[in-house]
């Protein structure tokens, strides 16, 4: 009996101790999450095992999306080079703005060269102006970036995204007219316009020559309905520094991070001047993006295919095989199915080529872009007669896709026909499409510093001329003349046109906007050859006669000719991109109409003919 009670005193005590144990215990570790679950997270089932399909990026969406909201840039800026029409009535804070930032950038500086200026002379010289520069930065811009020196090379500078902006003179100042004008480098910051310590960080640089309305007439004070204190600088802006892409988790993980981060650095290898691996974790949710150099200008489609990437790509033939099938079970997917074969890269090519003449018209065409994206051949086979014969849409298509295909005479010959269609928008697209591969049919004037000139045989004679990107004039046509008799006169009789006394020629009379007296010039009637004097500035390399007008101006001139109907041609211009997307004025369609220009009383063709056809003569 006492030794019973002796082990149930034992007992006793030892679970008396364990419930009242002094001993602290350590509270159950807590999940590593920087970042909450996002709950009812639904991918679609051809996303499945991608990077997208894990993640999602912060601070950017789609053009298409409704959340698109562009990075505006905007800053005080000064144009140089007016003829007088600048002004130097300027508020006092933006005066100082401006003082400080050109002290910062050397003005009035020995050391740095600029010791003969001051900002306070330049300000208020009647030859500058105090502008507003405004411009939207493509999505993950990349900022210049400087190599650092190997093996003892020079550190080599790698320019940044470049983008338009757009110039407007401060309304609060005197200035009449940009007309001429050179835009000094300007800083850009997001945001709105900010003075002093409330400014934004710097993100981009602006400079340029300012690309007035092409139909102003230069030293014309009231212009009509032309804004002489609006431009634009194609290309003119540059990032200096990176937008930040970051992917987040939906659900984090370390290991995922490093999963995610591995397969897209696999796909995505770091190039040469990129500051670091394309892909870098920097926690369990988040990712740090770094755009390479050669995806600079096409940040979009980069951040498309990052999205689309294949998590595991030793499977990648897999993969093909089963976007395709879910293609043909289900044509909504067709956008995720083209941008996933896209990923994939070649090895997909084999498995898309099956659908390059599929019945159906969706597969087929998610098939035939993801073949030209991937520059395979054998797609050339199938864009030739969709491009020759068909719906409008479609062969608009064929023309786009074209371009991206390897050098074939084929491919080639398929665009040139497309030259001399009577749809003025099918033209164009040919044209655009030969004019990026480079085709031997376009003859090319480099206009030194101004723009590119470019003579297209057409049977359809046409005038198109760009707004954005790089500054390009196009004549299409055989044996495009000036036409006979020519009587012009434009600009305040600064410039006239008129009947030479040799046929194959034109009298041009022209005087600057300040100088007493003009001169006469003889010139070839050919309208290439015309428009190259116009713009053509005589120096000891080239010593040939010219007029030396900027692009704006030259492009004034012919359409003051055509205007009053003595060039035969349709006068088509691209669209203003810049101001619709500062304004987010809506959406950018695939078929963008281009608009037109008529004389005032010429009757407009009925809408349903989509060009202007050539200006009656007499």
């Amino acid at each position: 009996m006492a030794r019973f009670t002796t082990i149930m005193f034992l007992l006793l005590a030892v679970l008396f101790s364990a419930s009242c144990s002094p001993i602290e215990r350590a509270t159950p570790r807590p999940r590593s999450s920087s970042a909450k679950k996002l709950e009812d997270w639904d991918v679609p089932n051809i996303l499945r095992g991608t990077v997208g399909s894990e993640t999602l990026i912060i601070g950017h969406a789609e053009r298409t999306s409704a959340t698109y909201q562009p990075v505006v840039v905007r800053g005080y800026g000064l144009v140089v080079g007016l003829n007088g029409t600048g002004s130097s009535d300027i508020p006092p804070t933006i005066r100082a703005h401006m003082i400080s930032e050109m002290e910062r950038r050397g003005v009035g500086s020995e050391m740095m060269g600029f010791g003969h200026l001051r900002p306070e002379q330049m300000l208020n010289s009647p030859d500058t102006a105090v502008v507003v520069v405004e411009g939207v930065m493509p999505p993950a811009a990349v900022g210049r970036y400087r190599t650092p020196p190997v093996s003892g090379r020079r550190p080599e500078t790698i320019p940044g995204s470049k983008f338009d902006v757009r110039i407007t003179a401060d309304p609060r100042t005197g200035t009449t007219s940009l007309e001429g004008g050179r835009l000094y480098t300007t800083t850009l910051r997001p945001g709105p316009l900010m003075v002093g310590s409330r400014q934004a960080t710097a993100l981009a640089n602006a400079t340029g020559t300012i690309f007035l309305n092409p139909f102003a007439e230069p030293g014309s004070e009231n212009g009509g309905n032309v804004d002489l204190l609006t431009g634009r600088i194609l290309h003119g802006g540059e990032a200096t520094k990176d937008l930040p892409v970051r992917m987040m988790l939906v659900n984090p993980s370390h290991t995922r991070v490093r999963l995610i981060q591995d397969a897209i650095n696999r796909r995505f290898p770091q190039e040469a001047g990129q500051s670091g691996p394309t892909a870098r974790g920097t926690s369990d949710s988040i990712i740090e993006i770094t755009v390479p150099p050669s995806h600079r200008d096409e940040t979009e489609t980069f951040l498309r295919l990052l999205r689309h990437t294949t998590l595991r790509q030793a499977n990648a033939e897999a993969v093909a095989m089963s976007t395709r099938r879910t293609l043909l079970a289900d044509a909504t997917v067709a956008p995720n199915a083209y941008w996933r074969w896209c990923a994939l890269g070649n090895r997909a090519i084999p498995f898309i080529r099956e659908l390059y003449d599929y019945p159906e018209s969706i597969p087929r065409l998610a098939a035939l872009r993801s073949g030209a994206f991937l520059s395979d051949p054998l797609v050339g086979k199938s864009l030739r007669p969709m491009a020759e014969e068909g719906p409008l849409a479609a062969r608009l298509e064929a023309a786009d896709l074209l371009a991206d295909l390897p050098n074939d005479p084929r491919n080639d010959m398929a665009l040139r026909n497309l030259l001399d269609e009577a749809d003025t928008e099918l033209r164009l697209r040919a044209y655009e499409s030969l004019a990026k591969r480079n085709d031997k049919s376009i003859d090319r004037i480099k206009i030194k510093d101004k723009f590119t000139l470019d003579v297209v045989p057409s049977d359809k004679a046409t005038i198109y001329l760009t707004q954005s990107g790089k500054p390009r004039l196009a004549i299409l046509g055989r044996n495009m003349n000036i036409s006979s008799p020519v009587t012009v006169s434009a600009w305040n009789n600064r410039l006239i046109v008129r009947d030479s006394e040799d046929p194959e020629k034109v009298e041009i009379y022209f005087r600057e906007l300040d100088a007493p007296a003009g001169r006469i010039y003889t010139v070839d009637r050919s309208l290439p050859e015309f428009t190259r004097f116009l713009a053509h500035k005589p120096t000891p390399e080239e010593p040939n006669p010219g007029l030396g007008m900027s692009y704006a101006q030259t492009v004034g001139a012919l359409h003051q000719i055509w205007s009053k109907r003595f060039i035969e041609a349709d006068f088509k211009v691209e669209q203003d991109r810049i101001l619709a997307e500062i304004q987010r004025a809506g959406m950018m369609d695939d078929y963008e109409i281009r608009p037109d220009f008529e004389p005032k009383d010429e009757v407009p063709p009925p809408p349903s003919e989509g060009y202007l056809a050539p200006p009656p003569i007499g």
